[in-house]
């Protein structure tokens, strides 16, 4: 062989090499165990999806998926822990409509909602329900109207907290309808729902999640769901877009992963989540928990967060709301 041929072959072997060495990781990936991150304690909806979509993800990477809860700060620790991760595609958030809120109302935060992390899919969108106790004179969405424009602030309802999806799909409400109603913040959990049938609240819109079990127990009573298209688990409650045209709040639920993981991880991530949420038995699980599945591509689910914030920086601009 000549000298010129011989130095050729090297080089394109080398060149072969260097080629393969990326696709090999790609193909390798992933080599050890992933986790995902959820900023909320064990056993809420949250918990519930990521558990789910951990072992489906088991399943179908080869790879154990253990989830992780990092609670605190309204599930800003968990958050930040994420945005502050190694980009290798190990680390991974369950988002919530929490971090969409946060990043409209708080004056500052650790880490930015839209540009720290890379998104890989939504996985469950899920609507609230306008509740009321059971024996309340207000029969559907036109009473609570007219009974909060007679008396301006006499109407109170209950949150889990300044700022949080429940707290502005309320001030989104009022603001649609031209209504005043006084907000009682909680810090959380099931009080806002032991309030109001105790008769101290008055109002409350909760998940579906949430109050589905006591409407099923007649314990409360369902005005409306927030949905532009009533829910599967209650179709004969009208949604509030019926009377209030184009109003619409749903929450939801989906992963993401630090910003600079690798595109290649990015896409065997989505396209692992997308086919496990098609799964009879997952569909199935999350209808039940009251929420729709929805699988997007990476670049659909920044654009919803995106517009989510936007949507919630109006109405806090609006109402003057703003955390420090």
């Amino acid at each position: 062989m000549k000298l010129g041929v011989k130095r050729e072959c090297v080089a394109t072997a080398a060149l072969l090499c260097v080629v393969a060495m990326p696709l090999r990781a790609q193909q390798d990936y992933p080599t050890r165990p992933l986790r995902i991150v959820t900023g909320f304690p064990a056993g809420g909806n949250t918990d519930i999806i990521a558990r789910a979509m951990a072992q489906k993800l088991t399943e179908r990477l080869g790879q154990q998926v253990i989830v992780e809860n990092r609670p605190g700060a309204g599930s800003m620790i968990g958050t930040d822990y994420v945005a502050k991760a190694t980009p290798d595609g190990y680390t991974l958030l369950l988002v919530s409509g929490a971090v969409t809120t946060q990043a409209a109302v708080m004056k500052k935060l650790p880490f930015d909602a839209v540009r720290d992390f890379a998104f890989i899919s939504n996985a469950v969108s899920y609507p609230f329900a306008v509740i009321v106790k059971p024996d309340a004179a207000m029969q559907n969405i036109n009473d609570l109207i007219a009974v909060a424009k007679k008396s301006p602030g006499k109407l109170n309802y209950a949150s889990v907290g300044i700022g949080s999806v429940l707290h502005l799909a309320v001030e989104l409400f009022s603001a649609t309808a031209n209504v005043e109603m006084t907000h009682i913040p909680y810090k959380g959990g099931a009080e806002p729902m032991l309030e109001l049938m105790s008769g101290r609240i008055d109002v409350v819109f909760d998940t579906l999640t949430g109050a589905y079990p006591y409407v099923q127990a007649g314990k409360i009573r369902a005005l409306a769901v927030t949905s532009l298209e009533r829910s599967q688990q209650l179709p004969h409650v009208p949604t509030v877009a019926q009377t209030l045209p184009g109003y619409e709040v749903t929450s939801f639920s989906g992963f993401a992963a630090p910003r600079g993981t690798p595109p290649e991880r990015i896409a065997r991530l989505n396209r692992e989540m997308r086919a496990a949420l098609e799964q009879a038995d997952i569909r199935k699980r999350f209808t039940d928990l009251g929420g729709t599945v929805i699988s997007t591509t990476p670049e659909e689910f920044g654009r919803h967060v995106a517009s989510e914030i936007a949507k919630w920086k109006k109405i806090a601009s609006v109402k003057k709301i703003e955390i420090q």
